[in-house]
């Protein structure tokens, strides 16, 4: 059984790092800082940490003034606010301004959990990949949570990190290099493509070694970088595949699987089958219960490549 760790919580101990590395970094929390975990920054660097209470919108705002003054802010919340409540702030003050802001989210998804469809982003994805000059990441553990945040602190411009609220299993060893727009291949195969990111990237493996019994030979492709995406990874897996299923935990429309279909059927048009949340709101309940309920397990992507491999013929 795989290590599990909450990206979260590393989120919060390499904002600490960072901090002790560059002083220009700061971060920014609307109350809910023992949850997005920037209470570790909170604690070592008071005077760099700014809490704006119930006020997300407001925490955009200034986190765009400290941007323009040569400052590197993360401003974090729970996914829902932090996309839904704020769009406009991020769309025009951050966006259009191309300002140097990092939004990172928690608690994202329907692994919210109890707390309910009003929590729950599912969409959250498909609005920021909407903004021009967006850099869009979904860690899939916390070995690459690190990476990214790491990444993104030194990238030049706006970027968004989606984080879950719970734990996720260690995929990846410390070998691993996160390279932003860059996809990693988790495993080769050659009679489908598996696409994933975040939560589906571990159900993404164990579909493939379950379909391995059958004698399908999947190729699992973790797509951490929503934005901009590894067009050629896509395309040459459409070229030695012949068959795609993207997993995510999102809308189906607007995330993962649009974003793949988009670049397929421009380029070099294959099957393709989309494991995701079928146009519905989330609702309450325990985390695997909801993904057992909108589909998203491992049972799921196996159906998918089964049948995305019956079209192919």
């Amino acid at each position: 059984m795989a290590e599990e760790v909450a990206p979260r919580e590393v989120f919060g101990k390499t904002l600490v790092e960072l901090g002790r590395e560059n002083p220009a970094i700061v971060v920014l929390d609307a109350d809910l800082s023992p949850s997005t975990m920037t209470q570790y920054f909170k604690k070592e660097f008071p005077e760099r940490f700014f809490e704006v209470g119930i006020a997300e919108q407001n925490m955009i705002g200034i986190a765009c003034g400290l941007a323009a003054n040569g400052k590197i802010p993360f401003a974090s919340t729970f996914a829902v606010f932090a996309t839904s409540r704020c769009f406009d702030q991020i769309r025009v003050s951050v966006a259009q301004a191309k300002l140097n802001v990092k939004i990172v989210s928690t608690h994202s998804g329907l692994s919210v959990g109890e707390d309910g469809a009003s929590h729950q982003a599912l969409e959250d994805l498909a609005l920021i990949c909407s903004l021009p000059g967006f850099t869009v990441i979904v860690p899939t553990d916390g070995i690459e949570t690190a990476q990214a945040i790491r990444a993104v602190a030194a990238h030049k411009g706006p970027c968004y990190v989606r984080l879950i609220r719970g734990k996720l299993p260690l995929v990846f060893d410390n070998n691993y290099k996160f390279d932003i727009g860059k996809a990693a291949v988790m495993r080769q195969g050659k009679d489908a493509t598996i696409m994933a990111i975040g939560t589906m990237v571990a159900p993404a493996l164990e579909a493939a070694a379950t379909l391995t019994q059958e004698g399908i030979d999947c190729r699992v492709l973790n797509m951490s970088t929503l934005k901009p995406i590894d067009e050629a990874a896509i395309l040459q897996a459409a070229h030695e595949t012949g068959a795609i299923v993207t997993a995510e935990e999102h809308q189906e429309h607007g995330g993962l699987g649009s974003t793949v279909a988009r670049i397929v059927a421009k380029h070099y048009p294959v099957p393709m089958e989309f494991v995701a949340v079928k146009d519905k709101f989330g609702t309450s309940g325990k985390p695997a219960e909801l993904l057992a309920r909108y589909g998203l397990t491992a049972k799921d992507i196996v159906a998918a490549v089964r049948e995305v491999i019956k079209r192919k013929g």
